[in-house]
């Protein structure tokens, strides 16, 4: 179970690292970001995957998804220099409220 984990913590990094490049790669007009936005994407669904050989799928796809969205926001607030308004910070309150309910979701459900 820990090897999935580690494999989701991949998945998400690579995540981020191919939106990030995405974004970089300007419409995809520009190469080398480009290529790094097919080479991360691809990376990370091949490490989601094996992850989900082991992981509950719903809250696997929340992790994964809600803690890319976390960090890609980071990344647009520190490297992008985005605005932080209110909205953002209850929208990321929200995702955080949503993975904690999960992960507490998931442990009664093993308890049972």
């Amino acid at each position: 179970m820990i090897i999935s984990w580690l494999y989701m913590s991949l998945a998400i990094i690579l995540e981020i690292a191919g939106t990030t490049c995405l974004k970089l790669s300007d419409g995809l007009s520009n190469l080398v970001p480009s290529i790094f936005v097919v080479v991360f994407y691809v990376t990370c669904f091949s490490f989601f995957a094996a992850a989900l050989k082991k992981l509950n799928l719903s809250l696997a796809y929340a992790v994964w998804s809600g803690v890319g969205t976390v960090g890609i926001t980071f990344i647009g607030l520190l490297w992008f220099h985005e605005q932080l308004t209110w909205a953002k910070i209850v929208g990321l309150t929200f995702v955080a409220i949503g993975l904690v309910t999960l992960n507490f979701t998931k442990v009664a459900e093993e308890r049972s």
